[in-house]
């Protein structure tokens, strides 16, 4: 795992932060700030390193936001960018289009960028996680319908295998 700490600093880290935050502006998950979700799941990454930590508050950021992949570049660099447009939705009609563009892309990740997905995951999991707490049983049920291919897109062995064990957890209960 040591190959994914990539080392960039923790002054990025609240660079990434107080970006991400200016960006999302008053945007709300569910009853609270947006920071509240890039928090957690900068949490969950937090063991994973700074560069991570940096990808999980960005994470959200193309895809919710006025913000282009090119000024992620030109903020953070290409490693993140790169990381960034690898969680980002692809464009779509609908939620089904937009995951099945998005997962294959996912699918094709190898390397050093691997880390975004393991960010993908950490996303996954804070918002299972949030639907649990907030009983958002039919968000629930969407992520529940999607997990396979989802796993199937995103899972890399001994990525961050305590993520996953916790995602099947939830899945299967």
């Amino acid at each position: 795992m040591e190959e994914y700490l990539i080392n960039i600093g923790a002054d990025m880290k609240k660079k990434a932060r107080d970006f991400a935050i200016r960006a999302h502006g008053d945007q709300m998950y569910g009853s609270l700030p947006y920071t509240a979700h890039l928090d957690a799941v900068a949490m969950i990454v937090k063991e994973y390193g700074e560069a991570a930590e940096v990808i999980a508050y960005l994470h959200d950021v193309v895809e919710d936001t006025d913000v282009g992949i090119d000024e992620i570049a030109s903020e953070f660099g290409a490693f993140v960018s790169d990381c960034v447009a690898i969680v980002t939705d692809e464009p779509g009609k609908s939620r089904k289009e937009r995951k099945i563009k998005t997962y294959r892309k996912m699918a094709r990740v190898s390397g050093e960028e691997e880390l975004a997905l393991l960010v993908k995951a950490a996303d996954r999991l804070a918002n299972v996680r949030s639907c649990m707490a907030g009983g958002n049983a039919r968000l629930m049920a969407t992520y529940r319908s999607e997990f396979p291919v989802f796993k199937e897109s995103a899972y890399r062995e001994q990525l961050c295998d305590e993520i996953w064990s916790e995602l099947h957890k939830i899945h299967n209960s």
